[in-house]
């Protein structure tokens, strides 16, 4: 039996009601910052406290993510709102990419 509630319009046929396609796959996006060897992790700090507001300790805990791990991930959201900031953080010079939550 599914799961899956069902209501019975006033002509006797049940009808299963499902959430909007889009609800039931929506995960969070995030925001992936990459190592490269072009910025300087100085540069790394104030992008991330620039655009993001993050405070200080903040970026610079990001960005030693992004220096040793190789990358980090920097925000998350919808796909909208990720899609603006991986371009913001191109319009910076940052690597970045989005990929979906798991």
């Amino acid at each position: 039996m599914s799961s899956e509630p069902t209501t019975t319009p006033s002509g006797g046929t049940a009808v299963v009601e499902r959430a909007d396609e889009q609800e039931q796959t929506q995960e969070p996006w995030v925001c992936l910052v990459w190592d490269d060897p072009v910025n300087l992790m100085s540069y790394v700090t104030h992008v991330f406290t620039t655009y993001f507001g993050f405070t200080r300790e903040k970026a610079e805990r990001l960005m030693l993510q992004v220096h040793n791990e190789g990358k980090c991930d920097v925000s998350s959201g919808g796909r909208e709102q990720v899609e603006r900031d991986v371009n913001a953080m191109h319009g910076y010079g940052l690597w970045a990419t989005m990929q979906q939550g798991e």
